[in-house]
């Protein structure tokens, strides 16, 4: 293989595109069952993500996922079979009603792990990165039950912040969104030149095979097929404590 179509890797003059289809990100998620805040039966951590759409495919169990945009709060009910998804800057969360599972399908594949999501936090903790990443973070090397008390914490801390705002939403006042808004996307900007080649890599160099083949196709050259292939793979972790429950993920998806 050689880099001779635009920059992007080639097998015999044709570029290719090895990872999961058009490079999105997938895992399956078990919604915590602890009672919320307001005393919901179970839920996850409200957060955003800055340049990623997310999709929810239910699996099993009955919830909702409530959302906050600039054009107001909403909640939607999910149930098995339900397919759900929105676009970056749409602050979510989901509830727990009871057995809730869902297999999270993300843009741009490795963005969310490589910091795209940023909770809905108090002011002060979205400071800065360093001060952001302290109240974020949940030791691997902790017990399990510390590590699932620290996941309830946080997740109750950006869940009060979140109701807050959707108060203040609610009663016309935008600026506690926007400020939140404002202050995630500064957290994000030392990443962007990171995220920018995971993006090359990933979503952009899959459309750019897809470009190429379809040249191919419209000239009657069929020669990408002779380098199909299948690839397969299991959960790299399972149980990890996420953002919205415990997750099982795939490497190099």
């Amino acid at each position: 293989m050689s880099p001779t179509y635009d920059g992007f890797p080639t097998y015999d003059g044709f570029p290719t595109y090895d990872g999961f289809p058009a490079a999105v990100g997938v895992s399956r998620l078990t919604v915590y069952d602890r009672p919320t805040v307001e005393g919901l039966p179970g839920g996850g951590t409200p957060h955003l993500h800055l340049a990623c759409s997310e999709g929810y495919v239910v699996t099993a169990g009955r919830g909702a996922v409530q959302t906050l945009t600039a054009s107001g709060f909403e909640e939607t009910p999910l149930e098995p079979g339900t397919v759900a998804w929105f676009t970056p800057g749409t602050i979510h969360r989901l509830l727990n009603d009871g057995g809730l599972q869902i297999t999270v399908v993300m843009q741009n594949s490795g963005l969310p792990e490589a910091g795209d999501a940023v909770l809905t936090l108090p002011q002060d903790r979205l400071a800065d990165p360093d001060t952001y990443a302290d109240a974020v973070q949940i030791p691997a090397d902790l017990p399990e039950a510390e590590q699932a008390r620290v996941a309830r914490a946080r997740r109750d801390l950006a869940t009060r912040r979140f109701l807050e705002v959707c108060e203040s939403t609610e009663r016309g006042d935008p600026e506690p969104l926007a400020a939140f808004q404002r202050a995630a996307a500064e957290l994000v900007r030392p990443r962007l030149d990171a995220w920018e080649r995971r993006w090359r890599e990933g979503a952009h160099a899959a459309a750019e095979a897809t470009r190429a083949q379809l040249d191919a196709l419209r000239g009657r050259d069929a020669g990408h097929l002779a380098s199909a292939r299948l690839s397969a793979t299991g959960p790299a972790a399972r149980g990890r404590f996420g953002m919205c429950g415990r997750l099982a993920v795939y490497p190099g998806i």
